[in-house]
């Protein structure tokens, strides 16, 4: 595996996204079931059967998050530190949020008390929905640019706050993702849980379908017309070292937009997102919901696509010195660390994939009421 450093620069920039997709796909059910918990769960023992369709999943679901957080890390290296320095208690609270689900899996069931039940049935929503909300939240902000510069030893130093974040675009891109995430949690339990829970998910499905279109819709005008985009006037040649500072960036109305003429197939990514959406909602509506998750999972990859393809090649532009924006050519590891790790994944990627297909295969079937009242201490 040889690969030129300006090729291995764009495999990395699309296997993060891939990743990315892989973590919304699998941990966006968990967490949109555990969103809809106390609200589509009326008795303890309906809330069981949703956290038990989850339970067998949801940790290993969660290594996807884990994965691409690492593949940040050793792929874009200035990219984690400066996103982790601006976003941090923006993540802290993500990190809060998530120390609910291991816990509250765990635990909600170990003591015969509804008070008790009640509260970590509370801590899974938090743990699903707020992760939900901050992640689109982040990815809003990527369009306007975050306040952060570097010096001429590129240091990051950041200059915003967790309230500069919650804007109100920033907020729009935060209901983009809950919707979506809600949408997909709804249409697993319309597939696992039994039918009076799956029948109360149908409408959650459509409802969270609903304004997942009318929030994307929204927001795609709004980085169409209302907020300038970034784009670079001239940059060193893409296979040179990386230094952020040696590029000339520029920002104008509607820069986002330029990749979908220049790239005209790129326009394939929301198009996605608005068919998988819709089809989602009808396919929900009229009870077939192996189909309905199959799309609902190519509406939110065409989500991330379309995020990610707005932004190319910018990976987390600066507000407050447009030069100091990161972009996939020159935020990059060595080629040398990202040669090793293609390796890495080319071996473990498809070991991890089968592995996964193999636990939902062995672990499929729908849960129902009598499944918890026969298996009292064993399930969750």
């Amino acid at each position: 595996m040889i690969f030129d450093y300006e090729t291995l620069k764009l495999i990395w920039w699309v296997l993060i996204g891939v990743l990315l997709i892989g973590f919304v796909i699998t941990d966006g059910f968990d967490m949109g079931a555990g969103a809809l918990l106390p609200f589509l769960g009326k008795t303890d023992e309906e809330r069981r059967v949703i956290i038990n369709t989850v339970g067998p999943h949801w940790d290993g679901n969660q290594v996807w998050f884990v994965t691409a957080g690492g593949a940040i890390f050793a792929a874009w290296p200035s990219v984690y530190a400066a996103a982790f320095s601006g976003f941090y208690v923006a993540m802290l609270l993500v990190l809060f949020a998530l120390f609910f689900r291991p816990v509250g899996f765990d635990y909600r069931s170990k003591i015969d008390d509804p008070r008790w039940r009640n509260t970590w049935d509370w801590g899974l929503f938090v743990g699903g929905a707020v992760p939900a909300l901050v992640f689109g939240v982040a990815f809003g902000n990527l369009f306007l640019g975050v306040p952060f510069q570097h010096d001429e030893f590129l240091r990051p130093s950041y200059t915003g706050s967790l309230w500069g974040l919650l804007n109100p675009f920033a907020l729009l891109s935060g209901v983009v993702s809950l919707s979506m995430l809600v949408m997909h949690g709804a249409v697993w339990l319309q597939l696992r849980a039994e039918e009076v829970i799956a029948e109360r998910a149908r409408v959650a499905a459509q409802l969270a379908g609903l304004v997942l279109i009318i929030a994307f819709a929204l927001a795609g005008i709004w980085i169409a017309v209302g907020i300038d985009g970034y784009r670079i006037i001239s940059m060193p040649d893409a296979g040179a070292l990386p230094n952020p500072l040696a590029k000339q960036v520029a920002v104008g109305e509607g820069s986002w937009m330029v990749n979908y003429t220049v790239y005209p197939w790129m326009i394939l990514a929301p198009v996605t997102a608005f068919a998988g959406a819709v089809l989602t909602v009808l396919l929900a509506r009229t009870r077939r919901p192996g189909l309905a998750f199959v799309t609902s999972a190519l509406a939110m990859a065409g989500v991330i696509l379309t995020a990610g393809f707005s932004l190319f090649p910018f990976v987390m532009p600066s507000s407050t010195q447009l030069n100091s924006s990161l972009t996939l050519w020159d935020a990059s590891s060595s080629r040398l660390t990202l040669t090793v790790m293609c390796w890495a994944a080319a071996i473990l990627v498809p070991i991890i994939l089968a592995y996964t297909a193999w636990t939902y295969r062995a672990m499929w079937g729908r849960v129902t009421v009598q499944q918890i009242r026969d298996n009292q201490h064993s399930a969750y």
